[in-house]
């Protein structure tokens, strides 16, 4: 509980449902994600049956993703993060 209390305190998204990696699978997520460029502050364990591993907003050369990995450690899903889409709309005089 008080592991929860400083995540949210230093400004950490924190989730219920979330689940921390250990080091040596922090170890092992690092080593995938640098193999396409990438690094990542945030690792979690996915409760999901798909994929075993979460990576939210991954820095990459190309832009940021969420990543999702596999109970071996390799990259199955990567999802570029798009920016909010604001529209402009122009007014119109009457």
């Amino acid at each position: 509980m008080a592991v929860a209390a400083a995540s949210f305190i230093a400004g950490t998204t924190f989730a219920i449902s979330d689940t921390p990696v250990s080091p040596a699978e922090a170890e092992k997520i690092k080593t995938a994600l640098e193999a396409f460029g990438c690094t990542a502050d945030e690792m979690e364990k996915s409760e999901s049956s798909v994929f075993a591993f979460e990576v939210d907003d991954a820095k990459c050369k190309d832009g940021e993703y969420d990543i999702k990995l596999d109970e071996d450690f390799k990259i199955i899903i990567m999802l570029p993060r798009q920016p909010a889409l604001v529209l402009a709309l122009p007014s119109t005089a009457r």
